[in-house]
């Protein structure tokens, strides 16, 4: 079944190549969305996708790329409206 996830990740996940890594394992899954950084030093992700390929994604995001410290994962499941049609970095 196809969800909706928001999720905020904190630690040190900017400068590290956490945007690309997101979008790399983001397209390998088949998911839709977006990633961006914010000012406050958090990285938020948007995203569609089936739930098991969600699921695999968020376990990605909690490890981060090489470099990256995630020390907090806050994550919202909603329902999928298709408001995506590729994932794309902000």
């Amino acid at each position: 079944m196809k969800r909706y996830v928001h999720v905020y990740i904190s630690g040190i996940v900017q400068g590290v190549g956490f945007r690309y890594f997101a979008y790399k394992w983001a397209k390998r899954l088949g998911i839709s969305g977006y990633v961006k950084n914010l000012r406050d030093g958090r990285v938020e992700v948007e995203a569609e996708g089936e739930e098991d390929l969600l699921v695999e994604f968020i376990k990605k995001l909690e490890e981060g790329p090489l470099g990256a410290v995630v020390e907090k994962v806050d994550v919202t499941w909603g329902e999928s409206d298709n408001r995506f049609w590729d994932f794309e970095i902000r």
